[in-house]
């Protein structure tokens, strides 16, 4: 098996029981047999749980990006309802059987607090997200501060429906968002 193949069955065993379990909670023995992949092959490919990890989280941080852009240029035409498409959006996400939710602020909480990299990755990929909303607030001419604001709506909305099991804090997050787009 060539190393990008092993990378990539590595990777999507990972996220993939990572999302199921928690990263605490998955050992390398659990990914090598999720993927196929001989141990000595996964820890030539990824040297350390906390490298896969890191691996893990920037492929996600990249799927993540391109799934809002994506989703709001199919959906919506004006700045205002592309805001409103990354509510719609998180609602799709959050109703896929196997959400449980950001592996951003999952990952966060589990390690975070001993992780550096884990912590800067996680930061990087929510100012992204806030940067996303700040660039369509600019578009609508709006206060700058809307942008967190929708930031703070959007990732509540992930640790609230990751936590009750339902899509519903997406719809609750995006009508909130309506009235703080047409307050600005």
């Amino acid at each position: 098996m060539d190393t990008e193949t092993a990378e990539l069955r590595v990777l999507e065993a990972a996220q993939s029981l990572f999302n199921e379990r928690g990263v605490q909670a998955v050992g390398m023995d659990a990914i090598r047999t999720a993927s196929g992949v001989s141990l000595k092959r996964l820890y030539q490919v990824f040297p350390s749980k906390d490298a896969l990890l890191e691996a893990v989280l920037r492929r996600r941080d990249a799927e993540v990006r391109a799934a809002i852009t994506s989703y709001a240029a199919a959906h919506a035409t004006t700045p205002y309802e592309r805001v409103l498409a990354v509510f719609d959006y998180l609602g799709e996400w959050f109703a896929e059987p196997d959400f449980r939710g950001c592996a951003f602020i999952n990952a966060y909480g589990e390690i975070g607090g001993v992780s550096a990299a884990v912590a800067d990755i996680a930061r990087t990929h929510k100012t992204a997200v806030r940067d996303h909303f700040a660039a369509l607030v600019a578009e609508l001419g709006a206060p700058a501060v809307l942008a967190d604001q929708l930031a703070i709506l959007a990732n509540g909305a992930m640790a609230t429906a990751g936590i009750n099991g339902t899509p519903e804090p997406a719809a609750q997050a995006k009508a909130a968002a309506r009235v703080l787009l047409d307050a600005a």
